[in-house]
């Protein structure tokens, strides 16, 4: 992909508003600034890569705003040495932005073409921390866990019992939990030796956390 100066510059621009709205891990603001997110939209929609915005990526899924990437990512406290499980690659996007911050991300996509999609842009940007599988994401991903950090990308109606078993104890979990009819909130989750405590973030709007596989389009 040819290196753009207009994009850089409205990368600065974006990265400057993500500080001005509240985003001020620096390490979560280095990662967001090094993946480029015009590598993870629809050819006709690179023009759009940074501004504020979700934008379409087919199958019926986004991409999710910036700000929301940013947002989520910070709270989930990411160590350099950490395991961590996403729920919804989509795009890969949170994926590649996560693989800059732990030692290796597993990301599971219900949609196999955007999968195969978010394996070839990790392979075109070089990105080898990032361990891929087609499936059912409310099931998680069992034989790797326990899992230092889990993200979740869909709206769950409630917190998922599979991911909390599967969160290593110290862990911490971060969701949008609602309806697609109903108020969606982030919940940043924190399992303790003697339970959980959860804390309710920020509105959001995400498509629904579904059971099951897609093979199709």
């Amino acid at each position: 992909m040819t290196r753009d100066k207009s994009q850089d510059s409205a990368k600065i621009s974006l990265i400057m508003e993500l500080r001005g709205e509240g985003i001020t891990d620096t390490r979560v603001l280095s990662a967001i600034e090094r993946v480029p997110r015009e590598a993870f939209v629809p050819e006709e929609r690179r023009g759009n890569a940074y501004e504020n915005l979700a934008l379409p990526i087919g199958c019926e899924q986004t991409i999710s705003q910036p700000y929301v990437v940013a947002y989520m990512t910070q709270a989930l406290q990411v160590g350099e040495r950490m395991r961590v499980l996403e729920i919804g690659t989509g795009s890969g996007y949170q994926a590649a932005v996560l693989s800059a911050l732990c030692r290796r991300v597993y990301t599971v996509e219900r949609h196999k073409p955007l999968l195969k999609a978010a394996e070839k842009r990790f392979k075109n940007l070089g990105i080898s921390t990032i361990t891929t599988r087609h499936g059912d994401g409310t099931e998680g991903w069992t034989d790797q866990a326990p899992f230092d950090r889990i993200i979740v990308t869909a709206a769950a109606n409630t917190i998922p019992e599979n991911l909390l078993e599967q969160l290593a104890v110290g862990g911490i979990m971060v969701l949008p939990v609602g309806g697609f009819a109903m108020d969606q909130y982030v919940q940043r989750i924190v399992k303790m030796e003697d339970g959980l405590k959860t804390s309710i973030l920020l509105p959001v709007r995400f498509v629904p956390l579904v059971p099951g596989a897609v093979h199709g389009g």
